[in-house]
């Protein structure tokens, strides 16, 4: 009942087709329509939840496909192609994005791993990027009382960082936990790389920069990073500097002035990659995905 419940809000605060910023702390809603190809883009950490419809977002080559029965968790800053190829009138994607605030997401998952007497080994499995988990009881409780909120901006200004606590919460106790709690708990190091890098894309980071910010060695750093990414440190770089250029593009930004945000100093150079992985230039790519960006 309460799914049913989250879809008749999303439906009553956004009945056509679009994206919605809410004025809850990042939270917005969607509603699409038309089929939207997978397209790169960043996807910031974050949850993904529908009610209708089917998603999918590709990293590294392969494919994540999600609909009501399970969302997304994106616990790191990650490049990937991601799109909704099946979306039409008569079967809408219907859904919510809900940030993830690192700083609250840390405190949460060391509170759970103290509370559980966890032990603080960091040899274990390394966090997943993107994992699917099953909706249960208290994430799509938690979910509800959150959205709720919408309807009351008193409610939402006073109860709203309570709520999202709550929410993540609940996440880190389902399904997709263990990979939260290793992502933003003890033994974070790969997240907190992949923060060093998300801030630096315009200049230039060696692997023996990144092994140093989280005190490893650069051999037991990239299996460590690969393992997580499913990429290279150099390969994951790359692919975050093009599609980062690549959602400038689609925002009207130049082909010159995109590159040089993301750190290339040769256009000629940038042009050969972005087709390389896209299979388009850069100019071509722009023209198709104006529009498009937005909704993934």
């Amino acid at each position: 009942m309460s799914k049913d419940q989250i879809t008749q809000l999303i439906k009553r605060h956004l009945p056509q087709a679009g994206l919605e910023h809410t004025a809850l702390k990042g939270v917005q809603l969607f509603h699409v329509t038309t089929p939207v190809p997978c397209i790169p883009a960043v996807y910031e950490p974050t949850i993904v939840a529908i009610v209708s419809g089917e998603k999918e977002a590709i990293l590294d080559g392969q494919r994540h496909v999600y609909d009501a029965s399970r969302y997304l968790l994106c616990p790191m800053t990650m490049p990937v192609e991601a799109g909704t190829p099946h979306a039409c009138p008569e079967a809408p994607l219907l859904g919510a994005v809900i940030p993830l605030d690192p700083r609250i997401m840390r405190e949460l998952a060391i509170d759970v791993e103290t509370a559980a007497g966890a032990s603080r080994k960091t040899d274990g499995p390394v966090p997943q990027a993107l994992s699917l988990a099953r909706w249960d009881a208290a994430f799509t409780q938690a979910l509800l009382r959150l959205l709720e909120l919408l309807d009351d901006p008193v409610d939402m200004a006073v109860l709203g960082p309570g709520r999202l606590r709550e929410f993540y919460y609940a996440v880190l106790k389902g399904e997709a936990g263990d990979a939260a709690r290793r992502a933003f708990g003890v033994g974070n190091e790969i997240a907190r790389t992949i923060d060093y890098l998300s801030t630096r894309l315009n200049t230039s980071v060696t692997i023996d920069d990144m092994a140093s910010h989280v005190g490893m060695s650069r051999a037991v750093f990239h299996r460590r990073f690969k393992e997580a990414t499913t990429m290279s440190p150099i390969q994951f770089v790359k692919s975050m500097r093009l599609s980062n250029a690549a959602m400038k593009i689609a925002d009207g930004k130049t082909v010159s002035e995109a590159a040089m945000d993301v750190g290339y100093v040769s256009s000629s150079q940038f042009s050969r990659e972005f087709k390389r992985m896209y299979g388009q230039s850069p100019r071509e790519w722009g023209n198709a995905a104006q529009g498009s960006a937005g909704l993934v």
